[in-house]
């Protein structure tokens, strides 16, 4: 076994790494880049180096620097996470001829399956089931017209070397058959250097379904189930579930042996993921082959009860698997929400910056620890007062539960959202408790356009009702109440002028444009030292008792005998005198006012913010790398005005109205906060 290894990615998946090795017995060693100098993998490591510049093309997609501090450390072996290298065959293959193992399949390996249309012919010929589609490089869009012709509408354009949502078009006609491959084939040229597009049949109502497979180098390869990915947005996986609440035993068995022909087929050593896209009648195709870890493997250890990081470790240390097909297990039900720094009432915008509070729920699990099997697991490279910096993907932690169903693990994961504290930047977690709520997701009645059919038009805090609103606001009135008690403590008051707390409170929750709404409710039965109250609101009593301390934002409780986790802050940006009350997604600011108080605060004129229509504001902290207008150029509604890189991705500005530029005061290069200036229009 090795005694040190290396890992040469970042964040989440290299705290994940070190956690296994040191469990082993291991010694590792992190790289970083500059933006990454104090990150959470470089302190977690027994030792670290520096690789290069923030950019990735500049530090971790540096093979030659990845392999010389390898050396330089004295590690037998390195683990390449995901992304970066990870699936690069070059990479793999130097690794071996420096006599350094990679922990991972073997560069034959990840060539075979690397390119996808030479994978789907070796899977045609492992007698893997393909999707029907012509799988030669495609001469030129009057060619695709007929091909798709002859496969039948509607079909899937993809590029070869495509990957992330990156060449990828649907068309249902002749035109978009047309344009569509004209813009697959930029596209994959621009991201990929390779512009090589083929065509296959696009299956309607797809769930995008994986098989986790694991083979050693002694020609054992086993299946450990599957993993249901179909809850995605723009092609990025949002939500993932083991097992999937949709195939059958007989599809599962037939889907887990077909991806073992094919990993054997090309003599697979390590973790590896075979992806299916399965029909609406369970038929099911060849996608692609993932040879490496993936980012949601924690659902598959959790009901195997296998360490995936572990086996790999031991797969390249030559070992034998220890455990054969009959003795995989499948107990109860995992999840996987991918929690990320973006803005989902922004149209999911990138978020960076400094974590002022980052406060994940408790863990109760940890990687496969069958001692405590069903519970809540964080994976997360990042920590309270850091850095989240511009130039790498976007998600910040994974938030993992176990339960013993899929309703437990639903319910496990709404309440591990609703005490997953994160202040400083935006997170997508207003949106992933919209998406364990619906009614359709609860029900597993879902397939890869899920997002897109119920959120075509974006997501808005109209789209989290709570079932309960009243609950939000009686909460309001039970904190304020142990807020008012606190303050009725304080020594040095005039005998006879003692602060009088009363019983009667006007809620008033605050809308937008001053259109607020008021609930007259009264707090009895305070208990200062238990923390307890009884509410009233419209005739109905909510008993409380509240167990976290009124400093904590995370606030847990029960409520009339059920118990609760909300999150309880004082003061808002817009409003110092409110609490935010946020639970189950939904969010209320509220100002819990005496009677007499609240009809004066009915009095108080609304102050409409300040007209920014004639500027073009940065939506989000990024690197402005165009600006595409001038001063005294006339622009029309919809032209393109300005581009801003993060996490990434490039996001294009467009005008939202007609109008003359009068300035330009920012330019390419530039680093921008939010609301930075750009343009400004006469």
């Amino acid at each position: 076994m090795f005694t040190k290894i290396l890992i040469a990615n970042r964040g989440e998946i290299a705290c994940r790494v070190i956690a296994t090795a040191r469990k082993m017995g291991i010694a590792t060693v992190a790289v970083y880049s500059d933006a990454d100098k104090d990150a959470r993998h470089v302190k977690l490591a027994d030792e670290a180096v520096r690789i290069g510049a923030a950019p990735s093309r500049e530090s971790y997609l540096l093979a030659d620097k990845i392999i010389e501090a390898a050396k330089q450390t004295g590690a037998q072996a390195i683990h390449p996470g995901y992304g970066f290298l990870s699936e690069n065959e070059a990479f793999a293959k130097r690794c071996e001829e420096e006599g350094i193992a990679f922990i991972g399949p073997k560069a034959h390996s990840i060539a075979a399956m690397g390119d996808k249309i030479a994978s789907k012919k070796l899977a045609n010929a492992a007698n893997v089931n393909t999707i029907p589609g012509y799988n030669d490089p495609i001469s030129g869009p009057e060619a695709a017209v007929e091909i798709a012709k002859g496969i039948g509408y509607p079909v899937m354009i993809k590029a070869s070397a495509g990957g992330g949502g990156k060449g990828l078009r649907v068309a249902f006609n002749d035109k978009e058959a047309f344009e569509g491959f004209a813009s697959c084939q930029n596209e994959a040229r621009n991201s990929f250097g390779d512009d090589r597009i083929f065509i296959e049949k696009f299956v309607q109502e797809p769930r995008h379904i994986e098989i986790q497979v694991l083979g050693d180098s002694h020609g054992n390869v086993i299946y450990l189930n599957e993993r249901e990915c179909s809850i995605q947005r723009r092609h990025q996986k949002v939500i993932e579930e083991a097992p999937s609440p949709f195939i059958s035993d007989a599809t599962r068995k037939a889907m887990g042996e077909q991806a073992v022909a094919l990993a054997k087929a090309v003599q697979y050593q390590s973790a590896g993921t075979v992806e299916f896209v399965v029909g609406k009648d369970q038929d099911f195709y060849f996608l692609e082959m993932n040879t490496r870890l993936q980012v949601e493997h924690p659902v598959t250890e959790c009901i195997t009860g296998l360490d995936l990081v572990e086996q790999m470790i031991r797969v390249a240390a030559g070992e034998k698997l220890a455990i054969a097909q009959n003795q995989v297990k499948r107990d109860g039900w995992a999840m996987e929400c991918r929690i990320n720094a973006e803005d989902p009432f922004r149209n999911f915008l990138p978020s960076t910056g400094r974590l002022v509070r980052f406060n994940p729920p408790e863990q109760t699990m940890w990687q496969a620890d069958t001692e405590h099997l069903y519970g809540v697991r964080v994976d997360t490279g990042v920590y309270e007062g850091g850095e989240i910096p511009m130039f790498y993907d976007s998600m910040i932690a994974k938030l993992i539960v176990h339960g013993k169903d899929r309703n437990d693990a639903i319910a496990k994961m709404r309440e591990a959202l609703n005490g997953f504290v994160i202040r400083g930047i935006s997170s997508n977690i207003p949106f992933q408790a919209a998406l364990l709520a619906h009614p359709k997701f609860q029900s597993g009645d879902f397939n890869t356009g899920f997002i897109a059919e119920h959120y075509a038009h974006g997501f808005n805090a109209s789209d989290v009702p709570h079932s309960d609103p009243d609950f939000l606001v009686v909460l309001a009135a039970h904190m304020n109440r142990r807020y008012r008690a606190r303050a009725s403590t304080i020594s040095g008051q005039m005998r006879g002028h003692e602060l009088v707390v009363d019983a009667n409170y006007t809620v008033v929750v605050l809308g937008a444009q001053g259109h607020n709404q008021h609930f007259d409710a009264q707090v009895s039965d305070f208990e200062f030292d238990s923390r307890k109250s009884v509410v009233t609101l419209n005739g109905k009593r909510y008993e409380f008792q509240s167990h976290s301390a009124m400093r904590e934002l995370r606030l847990q409780g029960t409520c009339n005998g059920q118990a609760f986790t909300v999150q309880v802050e004082r003061g808002t940006p817009k409003n110092p005198l409110a609490l935010r009350i946020t639970h189950n997604g939904t969010q209320i600011d509220a100002l819990v006012l005496s009677p007499k108080g609240a009809q004066l605060h009915q009095l108080m004129p609304y102050k409409a913010p300040a007209d920014m229509s004639k500027f073009l504001l940065s939506p989000m902290p990024g690197l402005l790398v165009d600006v595409t207008v001038q001063p005294g150029q006339k622009v029309q509604a919809g032209e393109k005005l300005a581009v801003i890189e993060a996490m990434k991705m490039e996001n294009i500005l467009f005008a939202t109205q007609d109008g003359v530029v009068s300035k330009v005061s920012a330019g390419k290069g530039d680093s921008l906060a939010v609301d930075d200036v750009i343009v400004e229009f006469q």
